[in-house]
């Protein structure tokens, strides 16, 4: 979905210099090594004897299903692939091997236990929550295609008027905004091309060119936590809150906002104060020029208007009785009948994150449909844990690898866990607020972390710039991280105590 964005060739470089990263011959030893340690992992686990997990009536589905974890843990690990061909790579091997369409002496039910449903394993690529994907990247791709994504640009950073300090607070908070609803990716591409002839108005001597640059990956990996469809996290986590057979939550697109975008808010302006802090302006004022190109014709005002009416109805969600899921569905049904959107544009939607999440859903699908999350629950005492001690453990793992692979095979790999160790705790989590608690602040970790240009992709696309250092991007994303995960937690908290969920 980047090609029509403003700013593709910083994010086509960015994943050229991935591509190149995976398969440079000087990494093919690495690569090989890694894939050996992978492979040796997996098939020790698929082999071993079963009494040695310590789990009550582990059966060999079960077993497989512990090993599949261990590959996809491993190889979002190691990134020896991308992360989406490793979440192809569980759907297969679970169909192959644990489900009632896999190879025949491999699957006999009588011998190697409870199998789980090959067409439930492939639904998992059209699980609500993918809709609800495929809904965002609709309306981002039809926002751009019509312009409105540079005009709203202008129009709501013209307020900040020209002083520095000022510019940069609307930059941060345009670029936070826009990533509730875009990729962050995308928007950080886009305002870092707007960027660029405020770059030239300042003196390279100074600092406030840094500070300007920086201000994009911030307040685009910030911006992400303030809706469930600003960052993959986000929609893992409500998928497992609001699972009819789970928690049941129904938590709604509303309700999140509602406590989440005064903390995006917060952080931002907290973000601006330190940006200013520690990377001074010496030139007082900027020019800001934004060449806006929006058409004006039948297509941009059904997208504005039915940009309109979704938000709406995903504000008002628990008034009119429709989910954020079937909404998301709205904007692609306007936008396919009247031609605001056509068949190359389809091509444009981010298949690699709709994959990258349905393998997390798949190894969640198999956790708890093999009833390998019961036996662990009943054979480890997860009663006896410290609710406090697996909010902070949670939390803080998510974080540290949220920093070196992607978020989103971070909260994939963990939700699931988290979710039935909760669930098996019981009441014992009311003390910090239940479930919820635990799991919005794992994906509140991930989009916290944001210490190296390889944590995120805004990050990458900032440091491509050559305007920041590594240790300028190390130092604000660790002071920012922590103040954000301080405050969020906080908040999730308080919330989680006082019943507001």
């Amino acid at each position: 979905m980047f090609n029509s964005y403003r700013g593709f060739d910083l994010v086509e470089a960015i994943h050229s210099a991935a591509h190149a990263k995976f398969f440079h011959p000087s990494r093919q030893m690495a690569n090989y090594t890694k894939l050996a340690i992978v492979a040796i992992v997996t098939l020790i686990l698929w082999n071993m004897p079963a009494e040695w997990f310590g789990i009550s009536n582990l059966t060999v589905v079960q077993q497989r299903i512990i090993a599949i974890f261990a590959f996809a843990t491993l190889m979002w690990i190691f990134e020896v692939v991308a992360s989406w061909a490793t979440s192809v790579g569980i759907i297969v091997l679970m169909l192959l091997f644990c489900t009632d369409s896999g190879i025949a002496p491999m699957v006999d039910e009588a011998a190697v236990g409870k199998l789980l449903s090959y067409k439930a394993v492939m639904a998992t690529f059209a699980d609500p929550v993918i809709m609800l994907f495929i809904g965002g990247f609709v309306l981002a791709i039809a926002a751009t295609k019509t312009g409105l994504d540079a005009q709203l640009a202008k129009v709501l950073l013209k307020p900040f008027g020209k002083r520095s300090e000022m510019v940069l607070l609307g930059f941060l908070l345009i670029t936070g905004l826009f990533s509730m609803f875009v990729s962050n990716t995308a928007t950080a591409a886009m305002m870092l091309t707007f960027l660029t002839p405020v770059f030239r108005q300042l003196p390279p001597e100074g600092k406030g060119r840094i500070s300007m640059a920086l201000a994009i990956p911030i307040a685009a990996n910030l911006g992400g936590m303030g809706t469930p469809i600003g960052t993959p996290p986000n929609t893992i986590a409500i998928k497992y809150l609001n699972d009819p057979e789970g928690l049941n939550l129904a938590l709604g697109f509303g309700e999140w906002m509602l406590f989440m975008v005064p903390l995006v808010l917060v952080l931002l302006f907290i973000s601006w104060r330190l940006l200013l802090l520690l990377f001074p302006f010496t030139q007082k004022t900027i020019e800001l020029h934004i060449d806006s190109e929006m058409k004006h014709d039948a297509h941009t005002y059904i997208v504005i208007g039915t940009f309109i009416v979704t938000v709406a109805l995903w504000l008002l969600d628990s008034i009119t009785g429709i989910n954020s899921y079937t909404v998301a569905l709205i904007p692609f049904c306007v936008f396919a009948l009247t031609g605001v959107i056509n068949r190359r544009d389809l091509e444009q939607i981010n298949w690699s994150v709709i994959w990258m999440v349905a393998g997390g859903f798949a190894l969640g699908y198999g956790l708890n449909a093999s009833g390998l999350a019961e036996n662990a629950v009943a054979s480890i005492p997860f009663g006896t844990f410290s609710p406090i001690l697996i909010l902070l453990i949670g939390g803080l793992i998510c974080y540290l690898l949220s920093n070196f692979i992607s978020n989103s095979a971070t909260a994939a790999l963990l939700m699931p866990i988290l979710a039935f160790v909760c669930g098996a705790m019981g009441d014992k989590l009311n003390a910090i607020g239940g479930t919820s608690t635990v799991l919005i602040g794992v994906a509140i970790a991930a989009s916290s972390a944001m210490i190296l240009p390889i944590s995120t992709p805004p990050n990458a696309l900032a440091f491509a710039t050559n305007l920041v250092k590594q240790k300028d991007m190390a130092r604000v994303g660790i002071i920012v991280g922590i103040i954000s995960m301080i405050l969020g937690y906080a908040l999730i908290y308080t919330i989680g105590i006082m019943h507001l969920l």
